[in-house]
């Protein structure tokens, strides 16, 4: 890639039609643009001219950036022109659990602020760990099939019980709730160590035992997080909160 693209000039071919402006379209000349380079918009309006300009051209997606006459590709390639990265289909990624907790954390200080002026309380950490419970869940209820098949590959309890990797989102969810609201903890405990036990059993020996290289389904059915630390870490913070909020309770009464 040249370094100076200040006063280059740029074709686009992307399709705008009346019932479909092309996503990809867009972010390439954005892209064009935000690296100084004058866009020449060519929209395909309609679904022959499309196709011609396809067959003309010998692929079969748009949009197209042409650079000094010569075709980039779509906008996969164009980021690869300008030295971004690109990720491939079912590549491993922690940005998902990366923003999930994150935002849980956020959520946790900002209750504990709202409840009690402060940032720094007990009850902050326990709110980040069931508001991560309740979004990890959430995750897994938009698709509870997609999840429970991935489930299969390494829980030892749905194995041996199909239904269970049904159950398990809605057992997550429920102690999370309660957990999040202090209330009814002699349900949630017992339910967040049942699950939490046997999903650190199972992690632990599907990954540091049988060495399998898998995905996690802790964010979803369709998720390229790997099975390992993630997993086993959201299993023993169930774990954990199972057998520290009774105990807190206990201590209060």
């Amino acid at each position: 890639m040249p370094a100076d693209t200040r006063s280059r000039t740029a074709q686009l071919y992307r399709m705008v039609m009346p019932d479909h402006l092309c996503p990809f379209g867009l972010k390439s000349k954005d892209l064009l643009e935000r690296h100084g380079f004058t866009v020449e918009d060519h929209p395909l309006t309609t679904r022959e001219e499309t196709d011609a300009f396809m067959a003309e051209q010998g692929v079969e997606t748009t949009p197209q950036t042409f650079i000094d006459d010569k075709r980039i590709g779509g906008h996969d390639e164009l980021r690869a022109y300008f030295g971004k990265p690109v990720r491939k289909p079912g590549e491993t990624s922690y940005q998902p659990v990366v923003a999930i907790f994150a935002v849980a954390f956020l959520m946790a200080l900002g209750i504990s602020w709202a409840a009690f002026g402060t940032v720094l309380t007990i009850r902050a950490a326990e709110w980040f760990i069931a508001i991560s419970m309740c979004i990890l869940a959430i995750q897994k209820l938009q698709d509870v099939e997609a999840f429970s098949t991935m489930f299969l590959n390494y829980d030892l309890l749905a194995r041996r019980w199909v239904r269970y990797g049904y159950l398990y989102p809605f057992g997550e969810a429920l102690a999370g709730v309660l957990m999040v609201a202090g209330v009814l903890i002699w349900i949630a405990a017992p339910v967040a160590l049942v699950i939490g036990t046997i999903g650190a059993v199972s992690v632990f020996k599907a990954v540091y035992i049988d060495r399998r290289s898998l995905k996690c389904a802790c964010v979803g059915g369709s998720s390229t997080v790997p099975l390992g630390f993630v997993s086993l870490t959201e299993n023993l913070m169930m774990m954990a909160m199972a057998i520290w909020m009774p105990l807190r309770m206990a201590w209060l009464v």
